[in-house]
């Protein structure tokens, strides 16, 4: 049968980024109290196309996930790239992992457990031989603004933030230690279950702390930049206010790559 795909095309034009988007798929993910946490994720996968080719092929990009089945793991990516290179006769893969991760949590006084869920990403891509990988997490936090605080006779308005942390690292990081990290640069963490008496506390708490958006990426920065084997790292805030009718924001960036090369294996 004829292969359209590997037709030539005479514009001339090489595309970057051409592939699939939005697999559900089944992964697993090292979960450090309990070994393995099996989750669902959506799977994004791209390779480079040179100019002289009209297509690439869509159903091995399928194949290839499918090869994988229950071995898709962080462990396992960079085998996965390479072998998307390899069918695909690309130089550059991309692969895009997005996926709920849930860490059991203790309300602060009551002690009553819940499971919490983070929005968390694996982002790597393979040129050549050069492996990139990026860790995602986004974290909800409570924020309690200072400025309403200090003017407002009962209280102060408060809202649901959210924290996203990209980071690059020479050293294994573990998520639920991320989400730790990032919790304590709002005015309070965010839990699944609360009783009255954890309420009480995570009110007070957040009355106590107040953070504008602004200082919650910079707590994120002074903890991040701490972190010897984090090589890069990206925060971002986003307050959506309670009084407002939009959202306040705040973004920190540092490389250190040009200091220390990072490494390039994913692995633990």
């Amino acid at each position: 049968m004829p292969d359209m795909q590997q037709s030539r095309d005479h514009r001339k034009i090489p595309i970057q980024k051409v592939g699939v988007k939005d697999i559900s798929y089944p992964i697993v993910v090292q979960d450090k109290h309990h070994n393995l946490q099996h989750t669902v994720a959506r799977v994004d996968m791209y390779v480079d196309l040179p100019h002289q080719f009209k297509g690439t092929h869509m159903s091995r990009f399928v194949e290839i996930l499918n090869r994988y089945r229950e071995q898709i793991a962080l462990d396992r990516l960079e085998d996965i790239l390479r072998e998307m290179q390899h069918k695909l006769g690309a130089s550059t893969a991309h692969l895009r992992v997005e996926f709920p991760y849930f860490i059991d949590k203790a309300a602060p006084v009551s002690g009553a457990r819940s499971l919490m869920e983070y929005t968390c990403e694996f982002d790597a891509c393979l040129t050549g031989d050069q492996l990139d990988f990026v860790l995602g997490v986004k974290v909800p936090v409570t924020s309690l603004c200072p400025c309403s605080k200090e003017l407002s006779r009962f209280g102060a308005h408060n809202q649901r933030s959210i924290m996203t942390v990209r980071l690059r690292y020479r050293d294994f990081i573990w998520i639920e230690d991320l989400v730790e990290l990032i919790e304590q640069c709002g005015s309070s963490p965010v839990y699944a279950l609360l009783k009255r008496a954890d309420e009480k506390y995570v009110t007070e708490q957040a009355f106590e702390q107040p953070r504008f958006v602004e200082d919650m990426v910079r707590e994120a920065y002074l903890r991040l930049s701490g972190l010897e084997q984090v090589s890069w790292f990206s925060v971002e805030a986003e307050n959506f206010e309670s009084i407002h009718n939009h959202s306040a924001y705040a973004a920190v960036e540092l490389d250190r790559r040009d200091d220390q090369q990072s490494s390039a294996s994913i692995r633990p």
